[in-house]
This record gives C-alpha cells, structure tokens and sequence, in this order.
C-alpha cells in the first residue's frame, strides 16, 4: 500500500522524510519492533498468498515502529518479495501444466511492475487513490458471484491480448499504490478462465510476485528502504506465504471465495470512507 501525502520524486528533498525518525534513526532496534514485524509478516504472507492483501497487515506495523510513509511504503514492497516467494513455492502443484501461460503474461508483469514503480517516484498518486474503493469493490463482487456452470469460451488470440493487457494495468496499478492489487489479479483470472479457486490464486500470487520484485529494484535503488525491518519481515512473510497456498488448497472452495470477497468489500468501504468524506 503506497502513501501519497508528498510527490514521491521530491522525497530527498521534504523535511523528515530522507530520514528515519528518532525511534529508528540511531540504529537501536528494538526487540519488540522485530518480534512486531515477525508476526505482522506471517499475517501478511499468509492474507496475501491467500486473498492479496498482504498490506493489510503489514503497511500499519512499518507506521507504528515509527518509519515515516514513503520509508514504509518502500520497505513494505520489498519485504513482499519475501511474500512472493514464499507463496510460489505453496502454489507448485496448481502450478503445473500453466507453463506457457505463465510465459505469456511474464512480460506483462516486468513491464507493469517497472512502470508501476517509476510512477510512484515521478508522480503522485492522488488519482490511483480516488479510484481504489471502486475498483477493490468491483473486483470484490466479482470474486463473489457464482461463475457460470457451462463451459468456458475456449480462449482465442483477442480474449489471450485483452488479458495481458488488463494484468499490465493492474500490475502497473500493483507497483504503483499497491493495495489489493492481488484481489483485482484474482478476480481477473477467476472471471476470465476455466481455473479453480486455488489454480487462479496460484497463477496469481506469480504473477504479483514479479511485479512486486521488479518494483521492489526499483525501490532499492532510489528510495530510502529500511533493511532491519525488512529482515524481520520478510522471515515472516516467507513462513505465512507458504502456508496460504496450502490453506486454499484445502479449504472449501466456496466458503473461501466468499470470505476473500468480503474482506475485499469491507476494505474498498474503508478505503472508500477514508478517501471521500
């Protein structure tokens, strides 16, 4: 989840923001802030590998350890490469057979996540925020209605393009500002394919991963990323990515469809309160 309060290509040269505060600044770490980000990174691998919104828990404890919102935004996609991994190595037997697909649509989330990342330090992103509500919201619905029990259209070279094309965008959106951009990922697959719950979460959480990792370069390079925070995390979102897969794999398909879709709702009418009132 990206914040927006200042143009993230000014960030070196706003009051505060090229450095860390006090809490962390001096180098003392203290144990209770790893022990935090520990169990806020299995909470997120786990929701994120799960359902793609990994931020959800992760984001708020970077903010409370006292790193300023750009240094948390950063760190938090990087630490989410740990996430990535984490729920591809879970995912390996949805995986199978989607080889060529996989291949397909890599372009389009090295491109998506580059691009992404290169806006977030060019522009900023006032206009991604007006749109997340709805677009969570949307994608939120989808994730819950009931998908036809006839068979599925068999893909053709225009449906292929579209959907490249509409995981670029979301990839884009992804390294970008960054909230639920997995449940816009699932909801995509799961509309537009003949896959399982668990097969479309899989080509997901791959999907993501990249992106996530092209951005998170980007981010290493140029932008102020805290490194302790990021060990710590990045252990934990590894251990709870794991196990998402796993929990998809075997929980009801119809019941966790439904409770990916309501957490989705419930955060698009937050986000929706916090960004229209």
């Amino acid at each position: 989840m990206h914040d927006s309060e200042v143009r993230p290509s000014t960030w070196w040269a706003q009051p505060g923001l090229g450095h860390m505060p006090a809490l962390v600044d001096d180098g003392r770490v203290m144990w209770w802030e790893m022990v935090l980000l520990f169990v806020a990174g299995i909470g997120g691998g786990l929701i994120g590998s799960i359902a793609g919104l990994a931020s959800l828990s992760t984001y708020p404890a970077l903010l409370l350890i006292g790193l300023p919102p750009v240094s948390a935004n950063v760190t938090n996609t990087v630490s989410l490469v740990f996430n990535g991994i984490g729920s591809v190595a879970g995912s390996l037997p949805e995986l199978a057979g989607q080889r060529d697909r996989l291949l397909r649509l890599m372009p389009m989330a090295v491109l998506g996540g580059a691009a992404g990342a290169w806006l977030l330090l060019s522009i900023p992103a006032e206009g991604f925020e007006n749109a997340v509500p709805v677009l969570l919201m949307v994608a939120s619905v989808a994730i819950a209605l009931p998908r036809g029990k006839g068979p599925v259209a068999e893909p053709t070279r225009a449906r292929s393009a579209a959907q490249a094309v509409a995981v670029a965008l979301i990839c884009i959106y992804g390294g970008f500002f960054g909230a639920a951009a997995g449940v816009l990922l699932l909801a995509l697959f799961l509309r537009t394919g003949a896959e399982s719950l668990a097969e479309a979460n899989a080509i997901k959480n791959v999907v993501l991963g990249v992106a996530n990792a092209v951005a998170a370069v980007g981010f290493v390079i140029f932008a102020p990323v805290y490194w302790p925070a990021v060990g710590a995390m990045g252990v934990g979102c590894l251990i709870g990515a794991r196990l998402g897969p796993v929990v998809v794999r075997r929980a009801p398909a119809t019941p966790l469809r439904l409770g990916i879709a309501i957490a989705g709702i419930a955060l698009a009418v937050k986000l929706g309160y916090d960004t229209y009132r």
